[in-house]
């Protein structure tokens, strides 16, 4: 089967996908509380109460507010988040780059660093360097986020005042404005997407050449990303010395060896692109999951992304902005695993997509 027949047939299958995660959680959201109370204050009269129920449409049965939310999404329409006061559909694209630039550092900190301390780690078994690698990844898995991101905050900002608490910029420099000059109205930390901006502070101030600026983005992006790529970063070590120890006792290593090859092109050539397949399967994974919603860190941190955002809609009902960012997530989620996919086929020839 050809690549782009494959990729083809793997999107058309994220549409019965979409459909199933998007009746699930319409189901939930209406089961969770009555959804009309997010419009209802108390000083409405019985009449004004029956209007708001007729004109959301919850007043009719259940399949048929989801065909009618379904029509709008289809149209673009994803509903009005009462909680940032937006459309949903404008609130992602204001939400998501925010996200984006801080999941994507973590992930490439827990990739650069997972994978060369699993290889080290695997190739020197039982050494003190894998005693201290094995004892590093298990604090990783072990230790809560909330409480990592609460301790780099105190240590690196509190005592040493190296890094700032929280935020995606220092409002009173006034670097945002500079970047972005049609978002004074804005609150600190959003964006709209516009001609010639992507909304990713670190490649915006870049491409204009604020130096200032990008270095006020970097150090506002040190520590969140820190402490979210850790245990992303301590799967992806653990995960790769255990397939490096796999691999390295396989027949066609000892083949490799007899003929002569150095150790260090046996490991480079050999050992290592094998033990990539399964964990590319975590790094896909753990992007998928840090895309939909970086929670816990960016509530911490204060950053302004979709993690912050999704909260405020849970605590107040906000069932259109909750449906939004569930969908969403499980776009992100098929689309990451379909290019994990395509991986494989790149580190193993003897894959084949069929």
């Amino acid at each position: 089967m050809k690549l782009r027949d494959y990729v083809i047939r793997r999107l058309l299958l994220l549409i019965p996908v979409l459909l199933g995660v998007s009746v699930i959680v319409f189901a939930l959201t209406r089961a969770a509380g009555d959804p009309a109370s997010l419009y209802i204050t108390e000083r409405m009269t019985e009449q004004q109460i029956r209007g708001v129920y007729a004109r959301y449409g919850f007043d009719q049965p259940v399949w048929v507010q989801y065909a009618k939310w379904l029509g709008g999404v289809l149209s673009g329409d994803l509903g009005y988040s009462r909680s940032a006061n937006l459309p949903v559909l404008e609130a992602i694209t204001r939400f998501f780059p925010a996200t984006f630039e801080l999941t994507t550092v973590a992930i490439f900190l827990a990739v650069l660093l997972g994978i060369p301390l699993g290889v080290i780690s695997g190739t020197r078994r039982n050494k003190p360097v894998d005693h201290v690698t094995r004892i590093f990844a298990l604090a990783g898995v072990s230790i809560p986020i909330f409480w990592l991101a609460i301790m780099l905050q105190y240590v690196f900002y509190f005592q040493l005042g190296w890094a700032p608490a929280g935020g995606r910029f220092d409002s009173t420099a006034g670097y945002f404005f500079q970047i972005y000059p049609g978002n004074q109205e804005l609150l600190p930390g959003n964006c709209i997407p516009q001609s010639g901006q992507t909304c990713f502070y670190t490649v915006d101030s870049l491409l204009r050449g604020n130096l200032a600026a990008l270095w006020d983005a970097i150090t506002h992006l040190i520590l969140p990303a820190v402490a979210l790529s850790y245990v992303s970063l301590a799967v992806i070590t653990r995960l790769m010395r255990s397939s490096m120890l796999e691999v390295l006792g396989a027949e066609y290593i000892k083949t490799a060896r007899a003929k002569g090859l150095s150790e260090k092109v046996v490991i480079r050539k050999h050992a290592v692109r094998n033990a990539l397949i399964p964990t590319t399967t975590i790094i896909g994974l753990s992007y998928g999951g840090l895309l939909g919603g970086a929670v816990l860190t960016e509530t911490i941190f204060n950053w302004p992304g979709l993690g912050q955002w999704s909260v405020a809609a849970i605590r107040g009902l906000d069932t259109a902005a909750v449906l939004g960012f569930t969908m969403l997530a499980a776009v992100i989620y098929v689309l990451v695993n379909l290019i994990v996919d395509v991986a494989y086929a790149y580190l193993d020839p003897r894959i084949r997509l069929d």
